[in-house]
């Protein structure tokens, strides 16, 4: 890091948990990261979307206990 890269940081600390919370989601912004929202709206699009290709029969559901099994047999190789 930089030295003036070093000092915004050390300040940065003391700010309001609050505030360090919005400098965060800016900088995130910045780099072109999804936001929480953003992340928290793409999830429940696939989740309305896995519900409505189950209930119109286009995928079909597996026992929480095998999904389980499976990934343990697959580690297991």
């Amino acid at each position: 890091m930089t030295i003036l890269t070093t000092e915004l940081a050390d300040k940065a600390l003391f700010l309001p948990r609050e505030e360090r919370a919005e400098l965060v989601e800016k900088l995130l912004l910045s780099l072109n990261v999804p936001t929480q929202k953003e992340v928290d709206q793409l999830w429940i699009e696939e989740a309305e979307k896995r519900v409505n290709e189950y209930d119109e029969g286009n995928i079909e559901a597996i026992d929480g206990e095998q999904v389980f099994r499976d990934i343990r047999d697959r580690l297991k190789r």
